[in-house]
């Protein structure tokens, strides 16, 4: 073989995996919370169209996510409750926590001819198992048949934190997982409102954005006394009041302000801090993608909340912590 063949084929084969790594840095796998599933979704295929990294996004709950995050088989993940200091403490290439949307947590039932309004209390009762019957609730009698997560999930979390703080009777305490005196289980935001929406009778905690066809949305009462549905102004009230800590991590969870949702939460990623190596281009691409104008205005329509522009202001920053 002459000298300018074997030239010709080294410089083919580096020319080759140029490609394959450069290929490989624009190619970004996550994994996590379910609650933002649709936005993620939207704002990815978005990123892509507008020529920026392929990103594939597992919707396997906030517990997974934090999993696969910890044991660094994902470029990022995505959880609906701030990371906890426990966990954090086990990613020896360090955490950024960047929130990126906010969302109402909707009671979606499925009760024919049921136009819900629901107190505090008996949102408490109805999850603690006391309140039984469709009756107490101000409707047509029949069983009431709880839907919770199976799953360890931010929402869970986000949810429970609530109750807390509606009635002395919740007991079980704020977390990814409790343990559910009633109901049955559904995995994911996809699974309870899966259930949900096929069994007439049924009452579930779900992401607004899965209100839909069968299902209907309570109102519940806020903390003002005041019997609101979960949408963007309600959302929008909750969130205004939110100051996030140095991790970026921030809730109210029942809000005093007049008409907003009590039921409302920011979502978040979890990057690495160090360590991305070729992808950290991509992934703040991604992230930045994420906070612009342009994606935060594709909230509303999907059923969540866009970023105030503080919290929007102090993500944004956050992103310069992503390195090599």
């Amino acid at each position: 073989m002459t000298f300018a063949k074997k030239a010709l084929i080294f410089g083919s084969l580096a020319l080759l995996g140029a490609n394959s790594a450069a290929f490989a840095a624009d190619r970004l796998n996550g994994s996590g919370a379910t609650f933002p599933a649709d936005i993620y979704t939207k704002w990815f295929a978005g990123l892509a169209k507008s020529g920026g990294p392929k990103v594939n996004y597992q919707s396997v709950g906030s517990g997974a996510g934090r999993k696969a995050f910890i044991d660094e088989t994902v470029s990022f993940a995505a959880s609906d409750d701030p990371i906890s200091a426990k966990d954090k403490a086990k990613v020896s290439r360090g955490v950024v926590q960047i929130p990126t949307v906010g969302g109402t947590i909707a009671l979606g039932y499925n009760y024919p001819g049921c136009n819900l309004k629901i107190t505090q209390k008996q949102v408490v009762s109805v999850f603690m198992g006391s309140i039984d019957d469709w009756k107490e609730l101000g409707c047509k009698p029949g069983k009431i048949t709880v839907v919770h997560r199976s799953d360890g999930s931010g929402t869970t979390a986000a949810f429970t934190d609530s109750l807390s703080t509606f009635s002395k009777e919740w007991t079980l305490g704020s977390a990814k997982s409790v343990n559910w005196k009633v109901g049955v289980g559904g995995k994911g935001n996809e699974g309870v409102s899966g259930v949900v929406s096929t069994t007439p009778g049924t009452i579930g905690y779900m992401s607004q954005s899965f209100v839909k066809g069968a299902i209907k949305a309570a109102a519940v009462q806020n903390k003002a006394g005041q019997f609101v549905l979960p949408g963007f102004k309600s959302g929008k009230a909750a969130l205004s009041g939110i100051t996030l800590d140095r991790d970026l991590a921030g809730g109210n969870p029942n809000p005093s302000a007049s008409g907003a949702y009590p039921i409302t939460t920011l979502t978040y990623l979890l990057l690495y801090k160090t360590g991305n190596g070729a992808k950290t281009d991509a992934l703040k691409q991604m992230v930045n993608y994420m906070l612009s104008d342009k994606a935060q205005a594709q909230a509303d329509d999907l059923g969540f909340v866009p970023l105030s522009e503080g919290i929007q202001a102090q993500a944004k920053a956050a992103v310069n912590k992503i390195s090599q």
